[in-house]
């Protein structure tokens, strides 16, 4: 199947600093992949290289089957949604979202139609006549996102759109987002650096960092199957604790022990066969356990020195030896700051990393 979208040993240089060194991806029709990463790994870049508002140095970027590496912006056949809502303030809503297609000399009546399906969809078909500054931020945006709809293209790219709304707005208008993407079936790549908001919308998230994608995978897959430490501890709120340690043999099933936890592996499925030698032992907060011990989980003790309520969960943080680990409880929870906390650690649903940092 021929790929929406597909970049081709991209490079992407300002001088001797290189911002991204032979990136490869493809990216299938329907997919919405979300680029997903800290401040200056490269996302907004590569999207923007993608889009054709940034030159590349070498490689090539394909979108429908096209070779569009020096191709104009407006002859790439995407549309494009910014941070900044970037509308035109003399202008009604109405006009903002036909402005582009007027001036590419559509014919009125077909400009007016792709009008009222657009408002349609955003829900913008009673505001038509308002211009931005009558529109609250949300309505804004969806503003923004519609004059990219117009223009009924294949592939859509967003640019951290929600980062300028409050949390309300932001989890709004997500679900917007996600519906509008099951409606209308296009291919979508959208930048962000707001995990809720990858793992949420996305198909397939692309964890970057310094111009290097750590992991490509489903968003369950990098949450449970972490490619490495840096991605571990990047995915998740709060996030994954880590405990460092030793693998040892001695005769049986491998063990890892660390400042007198013993953990028998034979339940862990190691990509290749288990090594002696130091590693990093990674668990989320959910996957220890009050009553573990009771089940026979190797157990880790400590004492809580924080309880944070959430509502419908609750995380709790406890000393263990010198380190600070957490655990998340679903629903109320007797645990205050001071008491004992014995947890059963679900070793099936750990991860281990070697020295490298990679997963074992």
């Amino acid at each position: 199947m021929q790929s929406a979208v597909s970049v081709k040993d991209l490079k992407i240089a300002y001088g001797d600093h290189t911002v991204i060194e032979k990136l490869s991806i493809d990216i299938a029709p329907r997919e919405f992949l979300v680029l997903l990463g800290p401040s200056g790994c490269g996302k907004s870049t590569l999207l923007n290289a993608i889009a054709g508002l940034q030159d590349i140095t070498a490689g090539e970027i394909w979108i429908s089957g096209k070779n569009v590496s020096w191709e104009e912006p407006k002859d790439r056949g995407i549309g494009m949604v910014f941070q900044s809502y970037a509308l035109y303030p003399r202008m009604s809503v109405r006009k903002n979202l036909s402005f582009g297609l007027r001036v590419a000399g559509l014919p009125k009546a077909e400009i007016e139609a792709r009008v009222t399906r657009t408002a349609a969809l955003l829900h913008l078909d009673k505001l038509l006549d308002r211009r931005p500054a009558e529109l609250s931020g949300g309505q804004r945006q969806r503003v923004a996102i519609g004059r990219a709809l117009v223009r009924e293209v294949d592939v859509f790219l967003f640019d951290e759109p929600l980062s300028n709304l409050d949390a309300k707005l932001r989890n709004e208008l997500r679900v917007e987002i996600k519906k509008l993407h099951q409606n209308l079936g296009n291919t979508m790549i959208y930048v962000t650096h707001d995990q809720v908001e990858a793992l949420t919308l996305a198909d397939r998230i692309a964890i970057m960092r310094d111009g290097v994608i750590q992991q490509l995978a489903s968003p369950a897959e990098i949450y449970r199957r972490p490619a490495n430490l840096f991605v571990a501890g990047f995915i998740g709120a709060p996030a994954m604790n880590f405990i460092e340690g030793r693998i040892e043999h001695g005769g049986g099933a491998p063990v890892f022990r660390s400042n007198g936890l013993a953990v028998d592996l034979s339940r862990y499925a190691f990509r290749t066969a288990a090594a002696e030698g130091p590693v990093t032992l990674g668990f989320r907060p959910e996957h220890l356990l009050v009553d573990g011990p009771a089940s026979g989980l190797p157990t880790i003790s400590g004492v809580v020195s924080v309880v944070e309520p959430m509502g419908s969960d609750a995380v709790v943080w406890f000393d263990w030896g010198d380190q600070s680990l957490s655990l998340r409880l679903m629903g109320d929870t007797a645990l205050e700051p001071g008491c004992t906390l014995a947890a059963g650690l679900d070793v099936a649903k750990a991860s281990f990393f070697g020295a490298d940092g990679s997963r074992l």
